[in-house]
């Protein structure tokens, strides 16, 4: 550690359980973040104010103007140049902490890619919404031997769980299956609170740097929080003899028998992603010329947006698309279809 980091550091290093030993780790480490919303980018800012060497931060969409509730990366200039969020948080992390590498990845975080994304991590941290995501990172991370840390928040209530592969208990010793649809509140039906997400996300970063610097005590159980009701709650969780993912060693997510990669939906956007999978590119400046006459078109070095209908669709050049004004999948697939034809 150079004097220049010692003097960044100095008040995180005087911390007696941490230390200078423990911020060498931190410098040494590489952390994924998976989605940059809410939860993301508070993790992703403490993380990087910490001094974790290597951020690598992946996400598949874009700032909106109701993200700045909560999702503390971002401003109302982000917005105004719907900047992907991975791009966004990567700028702003870079601006905050010049001396650690930050890398932004404008990515549908899938199986047939979160293994090359991981590979190498220290932590893997939870910026998702959704289970069907979550139980794939799980797969991936007990399959790789990787530590990660689950976080969510909805309404003014959050949990987080610290999984240590062949140590603790996995995501699905616990939560055994995803959730039927519609059974549990979303930030669309529910809304989310700022104070809520601060918390979880807080919790998840120090989980982190505890599994980084090996040092403190690690959270051995579902931690579960209540902002408005002034209620934190910690149960106890224990592998599962007959658990799928870690004990049978079944990768359900990770070998695409669960889990749909096509389409996905986004939580609160009445929208649903299209993903038609790996190996795909657009020239979006070639497929703005094409759409030119089908509706009102947008085009940035990172997307093109066109409004067609009652729909907006916003595409990658990796031809995702995100198709707003329908939450049915089939509808958003005909559209995409009809439109980028990939």
């Amino acid at each position: 550690m150079n004097s220049e980091q010692h003097a960044r550091y100095a008040r995180q290093i005087i911390f007696a359980p941490l230390g200078a030993a423990g911020q060498e780790k931190l410098l040494a480490a590489r952390v994924v973040i998976v989605g940059c919303g809410a939860n993301g980018t508070v993790i992703a800012n403490t993380l990087a104010r910490a001094g974790v060497g290597t951020l690598v931060i992946a996400d598949r969409d874009f700032v909106e103007l109701n993200n700045l509730q909560r999702q503390v990366l971002f401003d109302e200039a982000d917005v105004t140049r719907r900047v992907p969020k991975a791009i966004a948080a990567a700028e702003k992390l870079r601006q905050i902490n010049s001396t650690i590498t930050v890398e932004g990845i404008v990515t549908d975080v899938n199986a047939e890619n979160i293994e090359e994304l991981i590979a190498g991590a220290t932590v893997v941290c939870d910026g998702t919404d959704n289970f069907a995501t979550r139980f794939l990172i799980n797969d991936a991370c007990v399959k790789n031997n990787i530590a990660w840390v689950y976080g969510g928040a909805v309404g003014s209530t959050g949990m987080s769980m610290t999984i240590v592969p062949r140590v603790s208990a996995c995501l699905r010793c616990v939560f055994h299956n995803e959730p039927p649809p519609g059974t549990l509140p979303t930030c669309d039906t529910a809304g989310v609170i700022a104070p809520i997400v601060n918390i979880i996300a807080s919790i998840v970063s120090a989980e982190a740097i505890k599994l980084i610097a090996g040092a403190g005590t690690r959270n051995a159980g579902l931690i579960h929080v209540d902002v408005w009701e002034n209620s934190f709650e910690s149960f106890a969780v224990a592998r599962r003899a007959d658990c799928v993912t870690c004990a049978q060693n079944r990768y359900e997510y990770l070998d695409g028998a669960r889990g749909d990669v096509m389409t996905a939906f986004l939580c609160g956007r009445n929208a649903v992603q299209v993903n038609p999978g790996k190996g795909h590119a657009l020239d979006l400046a070639a497929l703005a010329a094409r759409l030119r006459d089908a509706g009102r078109i947008a085009l940035n070095e990172y997307l093109l947006r066109l409004e067609v209908g009652e729909y907006e669709l916003t595409i990658f050049s990796d031809a995702r698309a995100i198709v707003k004004g329908t939450e049915d999948a089939a509808i958003a697939r005909s559209v995409y279809s009809k439109y980028v034809g990939v």
